[in-house]
């Protein structure tokens, strides 16, 4: 919406990349979607299926993918396209409303999760953990069998990250060291295992390496305007930290995701606005007054 990230949007253009609905109408050359099954329509709309990346299941690096709502028009209207490879299926009993955040938030921090390498019974920092991915981030981690820290600010979202399982809550807002906070907070002293960055500023980028324990990972995901990561090399080489970032899942991760959802252990603290209020809910946003996820009825 800000214009700030340097890869090329079409415009004018539709946005919204996690829209859940029902299929009324397909190619000729579709055959496993009928007409009144429910599918999702992601970040990834499409991909050529055949580069190098596409044949590894990394297809969201496919040079030639197509990203809803930035390269192809997204969700945010009542009839929406999608290639048929690439939308998520959706069980018929789960709730469209409930399950749209999963499509993008939900993929994404489980896809972060996995990469990091954590095992159950270990700890994972999530930076941001009162916000949109950061909620189903923590519930996530908590069903993959790990300890959660969530750090963010305020309150209220201390208050929701604790509800939602976390096992401890850092207020960046009234942290005196919040470095050492986030140590304090494991058994041992020595920090989380895993750091989920989801941040839209860039300082929490540059922290991050200062309290992830040694032989820990630093897994990027949020995407602040024109930041950059910065850690110093001594310490990083010595207590082999690993820096990396994480893009949206794939088509398995996708499914993997849909099905922690199904079961149960992963529930979107969401509300429920019309088309006509996106604009509110964008401004919110901006405010950083959102917490949780708004889902938008396309209907209304």
């Amino acid at each position: 919406m800000m214009g700030d990230w340097p890869i090329p949007t079409k415009l004018p253009l539709v946005g919204g990349h996690e829209g859940a609905g029902v299929v009324v109408a397909k190619g000729d050359l579709v055959t496993d979607l009928e007409i009144g099954d429910h599918a999702g329509i992601k970040w990834l709309n499409g991909s050529c299926l055949a580069c190098s990346f596409c044949m590894q299941a990394d297809e969201p690096l496919c040079p030639k993918a197509l990203l809803s709502g930035y390269t192809v028009d997204g969700s945010f209207q009542q009839y929406a396209i999608a290639k048929a490879a690439h939308v998520a299926r959706i069980p018929k009993e789960i709730d469209l409303e409930a399950v749209a955040p999963v499509l993008c938030a939900g993929i994404t921090v489980y896809k972060g999760l996995k990469e990091s390498g954590a095992r159950p019974g270990q700890w994972v920092a999530v930076v941001g953990a009162g916000g949109g991915l950061g909620s189903m981030a923590v519930q996530y981690a908590r069903a993959m069998g790990l300890h959660v820290i969530g750090i963010d600010g305020g309150e209220e979202k201390g208050a929701s990250v604790k509800k939602l399982g976390a096992s401890a809550y850092v207020d960046f807002m009234t942290s005196k060291n919040l470095v050492e906070e986030v140590k304090a907070a494991t058994p041992d002293g020595t920090g989380p295992h895993a750091v989920l960055l989801l941040a839209v500023s860039e300082k929490p980028f540059q922290q991050a390496t200062e309290y992830v324990r040694s032989r820990g990972s630093v897994i990027c995901i949020g995407l602040p305007a024109n930041a950059y990561l910065k850690a110093p090399v001594f310490d990083t080489v010595l207590r082999m930290i690993t820096i990396k970032g994480s893009y949206v899942g794939n088509r398995q991760d996708t499914q993997e995701a849909l099905d922690f959802f199904q079961r149960g252990l992963v529930s979107v603290p969401y509300k429920t606005v019309g088309l006509s209020q996106l604009q509110e809910v964008y401004d919110m946003m901006h405010e950083g007054k959102i917490v949780g996820r708004y889902v938008v009825d396309t209907s209304k």
